[in-house]
């Protein structure tokens, strides 16, 4: 059962990752402004693979520590897979750069509350989540530099961002 469990974590988490594979980065995000410590394109499904993995196994651990801050962190959880989902077709499907950058906004502060409710529940599974708010914050401040850059009304695709 308790394998059961981890795998349920992971499908949600490919779930997510599998806007990646619906939305990539495409000729307009090549022509946008960024700067020179953008990571090569091919970093990005790397590290989020192993993101992925460290906040299922996470996930997986405080499902099963029967803690009474379980379902709290469980629907964070929940709630941070769901947003995690949604800024890969905002900032690359819809070419909103504006929107991925609230995506993340909440995302993070989602992220910040599991890391916290996590902590209490299981200290490594608060430190795997720990990880993940560190990669966020960079993903955070790498969209707020390209939105910069490209002005605040720099839509890719279909308008203003």
């Amino acid at each position: 059962m308790s394998l059961v469990i981890f795998l349920a974590y992971l499908g949600a988490c490919t779930a997510a990752a599998a806007t990646g594979a619906l939305f990539g980065p495409g000729a307009w995000y090549d022509r946008l402004d960024k700067p020179a410590w953008t990571p090569p394109n091919w970093v990005f499904p790397l590290a989020w693979t192993a993101v992925y993995l460290i906040i299922a196994y996470a996930a997986w651990r405080v499902a099963v520590s029967g803690s009474d801050l379980l379902p709290l962190g469980l629907a964070l959880w929940s709630l941070q897979i769901a947003l995690n989902g949604l800024w890969t077709p905002t900032f690359f499907g819809l070419g909103r750069i504006r929107g991925g950058l609230l995506v993340l906004s909440s995302l993070w502060l989602t992220v910040l509350l599991t890391t916290a409710a996590f902590l209490a529940v299981d200290g490594f599974a608060g430190v795997l989540f720990a990880v993940y708010l560190v990669w966020l914050t960079y993903a955070f401040s790498l969209n707020f530099e390209i939105w910069r850059r490209n002005g605040k009304g720099a839509g890719a695709q279909q308008g203003s961002a």
